[in-house]
């Protein structure tokens, strides 16, 4: 069986302490997530933007509970407890995070309390934003990782992993709204949160390899103009701000990417060229 990182900071800081303590209180819809974990990240966010009322739950994910096991047997974050009945303990789970963040968008879709759905009404593009959704989880997030997860070692130079993750990113903005600055236009949508929390860990990429991701800078190169408007909207924007901790717990919980050590699932998977889980 392989070691798993026991050495991770055990609860968020930085502005996602603060969301969390502010939601720390017993709720009957409760997020079970990790700080350090995009994929919860993509989740939380929806939360925030949706303004639902939750409770915010951090998970140790090498110390799971035998109570959290049972609602959710994969072990996995982000894991989502939805109320199952009047009785409190009553509660069903959800898990991946595509899934809560569409379960979210549905059930919550009083747009007077909840604002705008994140994903399209229209019956072609709702279709349409999946499909850039799939190609976000299937083709640039695993590119992130196997740039991140580099070494000397691979059958692969450290300049193709970059071009690769280009391309992919290329595509995704290609098919972006030329007003901007969000993927479909002026509001943001589950395409734009699906990506947000990776797009915010470039910058370890850039920390841990050599020449960094590589996107060229403002003036360098007109064909990346879409993305750095884009990235700029998705750094600033409240809910992707509120639900970041602090830059030094995230290079401490990626140097084992960095370092290709990591026995995360996901991990494994982009050592191993598999799919992601």
């Amino acid at each position: 069986m392989a070691t798993v990182d026991t050495s991770l900071p055990p609860e968020p800081s930085g502005a996602a302490a603060g969301l969390a303590a502010q939601h720390a209180d017993a709720h009957p819809l409760k997020l079970y997530g990790g700080w350090f974990c995009p994929f919860v990240q993509r989740s939380w966010i929806v939360l925030e933007e949706k303004k639902i009322p939750y409770q915010y739950i951090e998970i140790n994910p090498y110390k799971k509970a035998e109570s959290f096991l049972a609602m959710n047997p994969r072990g996995l974050v982000p894991t989502l407890a939805v109320p199952a009945g009047p009785q409190e303990s009553a509660r069903k789970p959800l898990f991946e995070s595509n899934i809560i963040s569409e379960y979210l968008d549905e059930e919550y879709g009083d747009e007077s309390k909840h604002g705008p759905h994140l994903m399209p009404k229209d019956a072609y593009e709702k279709a349409r934003a999946r499909l850039w959704i799939d190609h976000i989880s299937n083709k640039i997030i695993p590119a992130f990782y196997k740039l991140l997860q580099h070494t000397d070692e691979k059958p692969f130079t450290l300049d193709e992993a970059r071009k690769e993750l280009h391309k992919h990113i290329l595509a995704l903005t290609d098919q972006m709204d030329s007003e901007g600055p969000f993927f479909a236009g002026k509001e943001l949508t589950m395409v734009d949160v699906c990506l947000a929390p990776w797009a915010k860990r470039f910058w370890l990429i850039d920390h841990y390899k050599s020449g960094g991701v590589g996107i060229p800078s403002q003036g360098q190169s007109q064909e990346w103009g879409r993305w750095r408007e884009w990235f700029k909207a998705i750094s600033e924007r409240k809910s992707v701000k509120d639900t970041w901790s602090a830059d030094e717990r995230y290079l401490v919980a990626y140097k084992r990417y960095a370092d290709d050590t990591t026995n995360s699932e996901v991990g494994q998977a982009t050592r191993q060229g598999k799919k992601l889980p």
